[in-house]
């Protein structure tokens, strides 16, 4: 695994929905219809998260999920970051 380039970030940042380039990390807030189902897409993707031995970052506010990707050991954003940035979207996805 090694950090993304700028022109590689750029193209990555293309196939995601919403997501935000931060300086060395990329963020997404979720909002979701109350509380509980808040906790209920951390809890998703805890498990995914820990599946792949990458985790976000994960700041709760109610019914507001902010997470943060980066790949710390690297430095900077890695395909690790935006893989786990889809994966994200689609929970998301498979809850409506």
């Amino acid at each position: 695994m090694s950090r993304l380039n700028a022109s590689q970030i750029a193209e990555a940042m293309q196939a995601l929905d919403s997501w935000q380039l931060d300086g060395e990390e990329i963020r997404k807030q979720f909002v979701f219809e109350d509380f509980m189902v808040a906790m209920a897409f951390v809890n998703r993707v805890a498990e995914v998260a820990e599946a792949a031995n990458h985790h976000p970052d994960i700041d709760i506010r109610y019914n507001k999920v902010l997470c943060a990707l980066s790949t710390h050991s690297e430095g900077g954003l890695t395909n690790k970051d935006f893989e786990l940035a889809a994966r994200m979207d689609s929970l998301t996805e498979a809850q409506v």
